[in-house]
C-alpha cells in the first residue's frame, strides 16, 4: 500500500502545473515539463542508470490527460505524445518534497549536455 495517499490532484493547463494534496496535509504544485523530464518511463529512465535519457526542450510540454491505474498510481498523458510512465503516489510525493533538488540536478544535466559552463 502507497504510504502517502493523494486528496486532490488538479491540472492547469493554463500555467502547465500539476497540483496534487495529500493526505498528510501537504500540496505541491510540479510543472509539466518536471513531470515529463522525470517520468518514471523505461523510455526515460531506462532499465538502469546508465541507461538513462536526458530529455530535453520539454519547456512548453503540458498535460493532455489524466488517467487514473488502480488506487495506485496515476498516467499522464503528455502533448508531446509521451504516455509511457505511471506516477505512483509515493513517486509524485518524492517529486514534491524533492523537487527543488531534482530540478538543479535536471538543469545541471541539460548545461554539461550542452557544454555550457557556469562561472
Amino acid at each position: 500500500m502507497p504510504t502517502h495517499q493523494p486528496t486532490d490532484i488538479r491540472l492547469h493547463q493554463a500555467s502547465r502545473r500539476l497540483e496534487v494534496s495529500f493526505d498528510d496535509g501537504r500540496t505541491f504544485e510540479l510543472s509539466c515539463e518536471f513531470l515529463r523530464v522525470y517520468s518514471p518511463s523505461a523510455e526515460v529512465r531506462g532499465h538502469s542508470p546508465e541507461q538513462a535519457v536526458l530529455q530535453l526542450d520539454k519547456e512548453n510540454v503540458n498535460i493532455t490527460a489524466i488517467e487514473p491505474i488502480g488506487n495506485y498510481a496515476v498516467k499522464l498523458v503528455f502533448d508531446d505524445g509521451h504516455d509511457s510512465g505511471l506516477y505512483s503516489w509515493d513517486y509524485l510525493y518524492e517529486l514534491g518534497s524533492r523537487r527543488d533538488a531534482y530540478w538543479q540536478r535536471y538543469r545541471e544535466a541539460v548545461a554539461a549536455a550542452r557544454g555550457d559552463v557556469a562561472d
